[in-house]
């Protein structure tokens, strides 16, 4: 049973094409000629198409869900959020298809993802704050938590590549276990339960993805906030993992 979407499909000399890199073309391809698609007609009149209809649901629920956490307008961190979680979603939901794996079921997936917020964060907060302004936060409430502060960055960041990309893993395990005993109802049952679990987890990443931003975008961010910062991202895992 090979449980990891990293099996070489070609090589040559040193370059490798495997599954997880063709099947993240595959979703990128998707999403690249979806978007195309439903936006060469966008209209403002009365009758707009479903797939237009469909967009301005998502894009005002992302809209929302970012002014929420945030408590900001959403639209300078709209592009780099809804790309996270469009990505996200569009991979697991495939996960349905015979002989698809889902790239954010590799650690080199998630890992890449998680690198892509941990360099995010910073940007937005020099924009935000300025270079001074954002570093200040580090040696807060003393210089001597430097350190900890910086240790704190990347434990986040790791946290945030192996839980996505634990929950989804697990889901294909045990699909596949299970397929080996009872192979019809059950796995179809689990199939459902993954694709569940696939968008709950997509949510989770961009939510904190921004609740990470947002800490490095608000002014005067000290340890109460901080603690705030580490507060919701407790909650929101232990509320909505639950393969966990």
């Amino acid at each position: 049973m090979n449980i990891s979407p990293d099996v070489p499909l070609w090589q040559w000399e040193w370059i490798i094409l495997n599954r997880t890199i063709l099947f993240t073309w595959l979703v990128m391809a998707i999403l690249v000629i979806g978007s195309w698609f439903i936006t060469r007609r966008l209209t403002s009149g009365p009758r707009i198409s479903r797939g237009q209809n469909l967009l301005e649901v998502l894009v005002m629920g992302l809209r929302n869900q970012i002014r929420e956490v945030s408590q900001q307008e959403p639209g300078p961190y709209m592009p780099f959020v809804g790309t996270l979680f469009l990505f996200i979603v569009v991979s697991n939901i495939l996960s349905i298809v015979p002989g698809y794996y889902a790239p954010t079921s590799s650690i080199s997936t998630t890992a890449a993802l998680a690198t892509c917020v941990f360099v995010a964060v910073p940007i937005y907060g020099i924009a935000h704050q300025g270079l001074p302004g954002y570093l200040k936060q580090y040696i807060q409430p003393s210089v001597f938590m430097l350190p900890f502060n910086i240790i704190g960055e990347f434990s986040r960041t790791l946290a945030l590549a192996v839980r996505l990309y634990g929950n989804i893993m697990s889901g294909s395990v045990i699909g596949a276990i299970l397929l080996g005993f009872v192979p019809l109802f059950v796995p179809i049952l689990m199939q459902a339960f993954g694709l569940l679990t696939g968008m709950i987890q997509a949510y989770i990443f961009a939510v904190l993805a921004m609740v990470y931003i947002a800490s490095a975008t608000q002014n005067d961010q000290g340890p109460a906030q901080r603690q705030d910062t580490d507060n919701t991202d407790s909650q929101t895992t232990s509320t909505h993992t639950p393969t966990s």
